[in-house]
């Protein structure tokens, strides 16, 4: 799952930060009004985590203005006000869900897990390919009737090919998939997952479905 967050204090930015990656998630961060709604339409997330209080603009407005602009992703508001007018104006101006500070990250977590098992409105809840089942809400992989255990990092990995199905992905675009703006994109680590993801659904299956294009990336699919 891949996870934006748009807080501006940053000691709380960093806690969430820790715990979401310790549960393998994904995770970009932003500290303003302008620079989350530029992050925000310039890459594609699963949940969205916004602060109500930003330099710049408040969330209630950042979340309009991604609704506009058609993100659907769900979004999680956070905010220190907890009267029900603020809620309400939180989820008039498009919000799925508001959670107020103080909070338990036990409870912030299981929020953000509950708005990722929304499948969006025009994406399928299972994707086949060949004879390859994904289902993304359950992240359950089934090949020829196999089920496959997929690490965090595998699911994302393919999660990503999937969504870009016989297409030629480069490699900055799989790791800014993948991992965050923090991972080096000139390490090893890429080709090391691919070579695992490999191991799992394509050795020993016919036909291939992960492809190598030499100086450009990786293509899925048949």
């Amino acid at each position: 799952m891949r996870i934006l967050l748009v807080e501006d204090d940053r000691e709380i930015a960093s806690v969430l930060a820790a715990g979401l990656r310790e549960h393998g998630m994904r995770l970009d961060s932003c500290e303003s009004y302008v620079a989350g709604r530029a992050q925000a339409l310039a890459a594609s997330y699963d949940v969205l985590i916004m602060d109500v209080m930003l330099p710049g603009g408040s969330g209630f407005d950042l979340c309009r203005a991604l609704r506009t602009r058609g993100i659907s992703a769900p979004i999680l508001m956070l905010t220190a006000r907890d009267s029900i007018r603020d809620r309400v104006e939180g989820l008039e101006a498009g919000a799925d869900d508001y959670l107020t500070k103080p909070f338990a990250f036990a409870e912030l977590l299981a929020r953000v897990r509950a708005l990722g098992r929304r499948p969006p409105s025009m994406a399928p809840a299972t994707v086949r390919i060949a004879d390859l089942e994904v289902h993304l809400a359950s992240r359950r992989v089934v090949r020829a009737g196999k089920a496959i255990e997929l690490t965090a990092k595998e699911f994302a990995l393919l999660e990503c090919f999937i969504r870009n199905n016989d297409r030629v992905v480069d490699r900055a675009a799989i790791t800014a998939y993948v991992w965050d703006e923090n991972h080096d994109p000139f390490t090893n680590v890429l080709e090391v997952l691919v070579r695992r993801l490999r191991r799992k659904i394509d050795d020993g299956f016919s036909p291939h479905l992960i492809h190598t294009v030499r100086g450009a990336g990786y293509r899925f699919g048949p």
